[in-house]
């Protein structure tokens, strides 16, 4: 047994002291001044929460494993106060058929520091047409399936797609990019495009793509999910079919509610992220679209690359930024502490609404019998984000040196401390 004690939970969404005994893999008691002769954690007065849920990160092993590992990834979520995220099928091989997924998900339980979940891919390859066998897939353990990175590029094959994911009863997650509409752009087109001669995508190619799939959404019943929504076309889009009884839900990241394309100042690939970073009017209608659960959770495409290639023009860098081990923390500094939105809200966006939408076992709740996977979070002191902190092998994000609060001070999976800050 172990006892974490003087910790601060949520309880009918006040904030009150108690100390949180497990046993094994389970919590089996929630109480004041436990004084049990057991192993102790001291809490000291810090938040203690269910373990955060993301559904979208990359963890890019096998096939890229300089960018990250499963190992660094998930030790990077333990850090960020994950315990269950789902890995992306964006890897060499893609994880596209039932023998692939069975072999993917064996290597993310045997490396993963957390609960380390398997998208199976949409298509062979990201980009046939043909649809993967999603009811073999689903047998062998995938929770979902994508072409992540790439949008499904035919009305037809996505069609199929979703045909096959509902007869799975899986959600169906959409990257929403329609190749025709890019025109080589990199960052969003607009006025801060235009003035540094950088290449730009319009929102078009989002938003043009989410009409036709919740039109097929609607007509085939399938729980159709919309990664990193970024547009404010496209957040009323969902909320117009959340209206209509289409099964839809959403994510936003953290990028997308805090940063715009004005703070694009010159050419520094940090800010280069797809979709990318869009005007100030797309990141306030995220911002509403979340606050009103016209966008369902948070989720933080974690997406890490080498220092080298992150380096390179703004042109030439791959898409993507980190996350995961700085989410809540600018999520809580901004959001909460601003008065934004509360403490409860946040958690449930990152923690509750991921879980129920996807199906996940995982608790969402710090009571008897459930499941101990924890983080626990000091509220009350402000640190500055630095990549010589990170557990990822990616230090590729914009918010190096922003000062937060709400830093991790340990992680428990499955009754384990997997991590403890120094």
């Amino acid at each position: 047994m172990q006892l974490i004690k003087n910790a601060k939970i949520l309880e009918d969404s006040h904030l009150v002291t108690r100390d949180v005994l497990i046993d094994g893999k389970k919590i089996v008691k929630v109480s004041e001044n436990n004084n049990l002769k057991v192993d102790t954690f001291d809490a000291k007065g810090a938040f203690l929460s269910s373990g955060l849920v993301d559904v979208h990160v990359h963890f890019r092993e096998p096939g890229f494993d300089y960018k990250e590992t499963i190992a660094t990834g998930s030790q990077a979520a333990a850090r960020g106060g994950f315990t269950t995220v789902i890995a992306m099928p964006n890897l060499n091989p893609v994880p596209d058929t039932a023998e692939r997924i069975a072999a993917q998900i064996k290597l993310n339980e045997t490396n993963g520091t957390v609960h380390v979940k398997q998208y199976g891919a949409v298509s062979a390859d990201l980009i046939a047409s043909k649809i993967s066998d999603i009811s073999g897939m689903s047998a062998a353990g995938a929770v979902a399936f994508s072409n992540d990175g790439k949008g499904v590029q035919t009305a037809d094959t996505m069609l199929q797609a979703m045909v096959a994911a509902a007869k799975a009863d899986k959600p169906l997650v959409a990257h929403l990019e329609d190749d025709s509409l890019l025109h080589g752009g990199v960052m969003n087109a607009g006025k801060q495009s235009k003035k540094l001669e950088i290449p730009g995508i319009t929102g078009l190619a989002e938003s043009s793509q989410l009409a036709r799939d919740l039109m097929l959404a609607k007509a085939t019943g399938v729980h159709y999910h919309v990664a990193h929504i970024s547009t404010k076309e496209s957040v009323a889009l969902v909320r117009i079919a959340k209206l209509q009884g289409v099964n839809v839900t959403a994510e936003v990241s953290p990028h997308h509610l805090l940063l715009s394309d004005t703070d694009i100042k010159g050419d520094n690939a940090l800010f280069k992220m797809n979709p990318p970073l869009r005007s100030q009017a797309d990141r306030q209608a995220v911002l509403a679209g979340l606050l009103d659960g016209t966008i369902d959770m948070i989720a933080t495409d974690h997406a890490p690359h080498g220092t080298a290639e992150k380096n390179k023009p703004f042109r030439e860098a791959p898409f993507g930024i980190t996350g995961i081990e700085t989410s809540f923390q600018l999520l809580y500094t901004h959001l909460v502490r601003s008065g934004v939105m509360t403490l409860e809200t946040l958690l449930q966006r990152m923690i509750s609404a991921p879980i129920a939408s996807f199906k996940l076992e995982a608790p969402t709740e710090i009571k008897p019998g459930e499941t101990a996977d924890l983080a626990l979070f000091d509220l009350e002191h402000q640190k500055t984000i630095s990549v010589d902190k990170f557990k990822s092998k990616g230090k590729n994000t914009p918010f190096i040196g922003w000062q937060v609060y709400g830093n991790t001070l340990a992680t428990w999976v499955d009754g384990q401390l997997v991590y403890q800050s120094l």
